[in-house]
Formats: structure tokens, sequence, C-alpha cells
């Protein structure tokens, strides 16, 4: 495995700290860990205004720090836990927050971010959008559910292929991931075939030590809903998907599988675009 250089997104939910110990396990003895806590202003609207006393906009300061200090003190705990001495890292920036951790994404290997739960009630000041993130950034991003074992047993990974330019781009940014796996289904959704025959990248995976096999589900009831079955009913430990092969747009408008399979899916999930 040739990750170096891994960022961790933290906004101290739970989800994010099943992040930081996933990405703690995929360390080598050279790798370093940097964890980025990133927050927009914890302000009312115009508290810089001339009308709001300077004691309410220090009450709003002071709420501030505090807010951020727990999230930091819940990152502290953790990392006392890691044993990844110098090479774990930590440092807090401002600004939007997808565009932050996106735009700090692009220095690094790859981005690890937790699944945080939809009821778990993540301040909107630290919220993270991993779809977007994923979009913009240019990086692989690995998306770990809630409470997944980071020690759980690595053998088995599914690639989600349609014979596109994101599978390919996520294939490649993966094989690193899926070389440490060791095994591979190449899955197939649907009826239509790729514009090509797999059996060049049966051969390419073959040629990076990795034993591989091709599998084809139908789509019913909806490609997402059928590619998460598939993970729930054979529990391999990786999905490694493209993102968004669409634009945005019309994946939001008409109902893509991209946020569905990653915000439901109870395994990690790399997404590339």
């Amino acid at each position: 495995m040739s990750f170096k250089n891994i960022l961790v997104a933290f906004n101290g939910s739970e989800g994010a700290v099943t992040a930081l110990k996933y990405a703690a396990g995929l360390t080598l003895p050279d790798t370093h860990v940097t964890v980025l806590l990133a927050h927009s202003r914890h302000d009312v609207s115009g508290s810089g205004g001339k009308w709001v006393p300077a004691s309410a906009r220090e009450i709003i300061a002071q709420a501030n720090a505090a807010f951020l200090d727990e999230i930091e003190a819940r990152y502290a705990a953790v990392a006392d836990t890691l044993d990844l001495g110098e090479r774990l890292h930590f440092h807090r920036e401002e600004g939007r927050v997808d565009t932050v951790v996106s735009e700090t994404a692009r220095a690094f290997d790859l981005l690890v971010i937790g699944q945080d739960a939809p009821n778990e009630g993540v301040d909107e000041h630290v919220f993270l959008h991993p779809d977007r993130i994923a979009l913009v950034s240019g990086r692989p991003i690995l998306i770990v559910p809630q409470g997944y074992d980071p020690k759980a047993t690595h053998s088995h990974a599914v690639l989600a292929w349609d014979g596109g330019r994101a599978a390919a781009r996520a294939l490649s940014d993966a094989l690193d991931l899926l070389e440490d796996q060791g095994r591979v289904t190449v899955l197939s959704i649907g009826e239509t075939d790729a514009p090509r025959p797999a059996d060049d990248l049966m051969t390419h995976l073959a040629r990076h030590g990795v034993t591989a096999d091709r599998e084809r589900i139908p789509a019913s009831p909806g490609p997402a809903r059928a590619l998460i079955a598939y993970c729930e009913q054979k529990d391999p430990c990786l999905l490694v998907m493209g993102a968004y092969e669409h634009s945005k747009f019309r994946e939001d408008f008409l109902g893509g599988m991209t946020a569905r399979v990653f915000k439901r899916t109870p395994i990690p999930v790399l997404l590339s675009h």
C-alpha cells in the first residue's frame, strides 16, 4: 500500500471517530495522518455590526471557542489510543466546511470521512457533505459507516464496474487497497454492457496480484438498492465505485445512486469522480 499521507475530516461525531480509527488502520510505519477540523463561523447575522454590544460579541466568541475545544478534546481522547506518535497531526481551519476539506484534500493521497447518522444532530457549522466533496476535491474519498469495526478482516472488495470514466478513476485510485484485499469481485448491475469487454480489466487486476471474479446482478428494484442489498448479503469489507458519472444536478433531479449508496451501505465506500 502506497498511502503515505492521509487526511481525515473530523467534526467530533461518532462517524468521525470511526473514520479516524479506520484511517489509523490503513497506516504503515511511514504513513502520516492529518486530522482536519473545518468549521464555519458560529455567529449570528450581523454579530460584527456596531449595533451588537461588545459583551454579546464576547459571549459568541467564547461559545465558538468552547464548541471547537470540545471537538478537539474528543479528537485527543481518540488520538491517545492510536499509537501514531509524531505521524499524527491536527489543525483547525475556518471557512466553508466542504470547500476547506476539498481544497485541503488535494495535497493528500486519500481523504477519509465518517458516515454521520441522519439523527445524530451534527452541528451545521461542522457538517460535512461527502457527495459534494467527492465532486470537487479531485481526490479519492473513503466514507466509513458509523461504528464500523476498523479491525474487520480485509479479504474481499467489490468494484462496481460499468466501464465508464468515473469507474476507471475509482479503480486507479483504489488499486493499492484492492491489492491489499487480494480478492475482488467486479460487479456489473443490470443488463447494459460496458463499452468494452472486461477482459482487459481482469488482466490488469491479475498483473497487480489481485484475484478477481466477475458477477452481474439485476438492477431491480433500482441500481442503488440492488448494490446495497448485495453488500448486505455478501458482506465485503470495501466497495469501490465511481461518483457522479452524470452531473450531480442530473443525479439529484432524476435520482442517482451515488448519495444513496454511501448513505446506506453498511461497509466503507471509496468514491472517485
